[in-house]
């Protein structure tokens, strides 16, 4: 539970996770609007290739924690849109994720596998920049903390608390993943 998600590309990241089931709960996580703002973003997706699909981050509603200062004007919510690329409910949903810098999108990919009474959610972040990565790591291990929390009918545990720690955790995994690199070319 919890467990970090590994930078398997120079510019993507993996997470994986064990949640209760069935399947068709977890989809519902992922695509409908009010369940997914419970631990994500609420927003209508057009659950097609092409499609809408709209995130309206309100993160004050996650948890209990005061929004950190350096986030306050994100505090009133948040919007923005990418569009389905994939979708095989309830196994596959992928949406393009629009960079901060404004560059090219990235592409956000969860695959579902059934396990018993229980579901491996793979999410899959592709064509990160060094840059963001360790803020879009930490997020999105602190939303799948909050995920399997609301999944498994406990509380959430403190977004902002575990976003914070995540972060300085995918800083030091880029610069040493950086490090490997630089002496793979040089070694």
């Amino acid at each position: 539970m919890n467990e970090h998600g590994v930078i398997t590309e120079p510019d993507t990241l993996v997470f994986r996770r064990t949640l209760p089931g069935p399947i068709e709960r977890v989809w519902a996580y992922l695509t409908e609007s009010e369940k997914r703002a419970t631990w994500f973003a609420g927003g209508k997706t057009e659950l097609k290739a092409g499609g809408k699909a709209e995130f309206h981050f309100l993160h004050r509603n996650l948890s209990s924690e005061p929004t950190p200062e350096r986030f306050k004007d994100m505090e009133n919510g948040v919007s923005f849109q990418g569009r389905v690329t994939a979708c095989d409910p309830p196994r596959l949903l992928a949406f393009s994720w629009p960079e901060s810098d404004g560059g090219d999108n990235s592409e956000v990919t969860f695959e579902l596998t059934p396990r018993g009474g229980e579901v491996l959610l793979v999410l899959t972040h592709r064509r990160l920049t060094r840059k963001d990565m360790p803020g879009t790591g930490a997020g999105w291990h602190a939303h799948l903390a909050v995920l399997e929390d609301v999944l498994g009918g406990r509380p959430p545990r403190g977004f902002w608390s575990v976003h914070e720690k995540a972060e300085a955790d995918y800083a030091r995994m880029i610069v040493e993943q950086a490090e490997q690199e630089t002496r793979g070319e040089n070694g």
